[in-house]
């Protein structure tokens, strides 16, 4: 059973529906017992750092998702603003704690290129680094679809698994041990897309 978290954060059906497709069994929800009795974590979202940190404190989410994701290693998937909100700090809304589960925070787009638009909509390519999970351990350049206006700037380079290009390099994945997660849309990028969400089911953590 794999729980998508419901935290009131943009649409998590469109997550539930491609593991639907992939035979893969679901449930929304905001309940610790469910969360505490799936196997993986998926916290998708799109909407404001500073909003989405103040959902999950109201819903008394915050101890469990470390419980479950930093101690029990839970296998754990975030999705856009769900990758945003894993780091130390956004400004999104005004300066916020995230999750503090990866060293890093999450700032507004600064281009150079005043012509590019903000936000980044639209198709990209991703280009995957050595030995990630995500991409099933190839380097192969993938198209994903993004929709954001802020990027995570990661204090460890080890922590990136892929980067993308808008005006510059930003981070489009991140993995750590039994956290993943993308700024892109997986469940919107067809078949690449499909293939990630494939190379986390797969995952089982050590």
């Amino acid at each position: 059973m794999i729980a998508i978290i419901n935290y009131k954060m943009g649409n998590l059906q469109s997550v539930g529906n491609l593991l639907e497709y992939l035979g893969e069994e679901y449930v929304i929800t905001d309940k610790k017992e469910e969360i505490a009795g799936a196997d993986k974590i998926i916290l998708p979202g799109v909407g404001a750092f500073t909003e989405a940190m103040k959902n999950l404190r109201e819903l008394d989410l915050l101890d469990i998702l470390k419980e479950e994701v930093l101690e029990k290693k839970k296998p754990f998937l975030g999705i856009c603003l769900g990758m945003q909100i894993l780091a130390e700090k956004g400004y999104e809304g005004g300066e916020c704690d995230g999750l503090g589960f990866l060293k890093g925070e999450v700032r507004h787009f600064d281009l150079k290129d005043k012509k590019l638009p903000i936000p980044h909509v639209g198709w990209n390519t991703v280009k995957p680094k050595e030995g990630s999970i995500l991409y099933g351990n190839d380097v192969r350049e993938r198209v994903f679809y993004f929709v954001h206006s802020y990027h995570l700037i990661c204090k460890d380079e080890e922590d990136v698994s892929g980067y993308a290009d808008y005006g510059g390099n930003f981070v489009a994945s991140v993995e750590k041990g039994n956290i993943f997660a993308t700024q892109f849309h997986p469940e919107k990028s067809q078949d690449d897309g499909i293939e990630v969400f494939k190379n986390f089911l797969a995952y089982k953590s050590a």
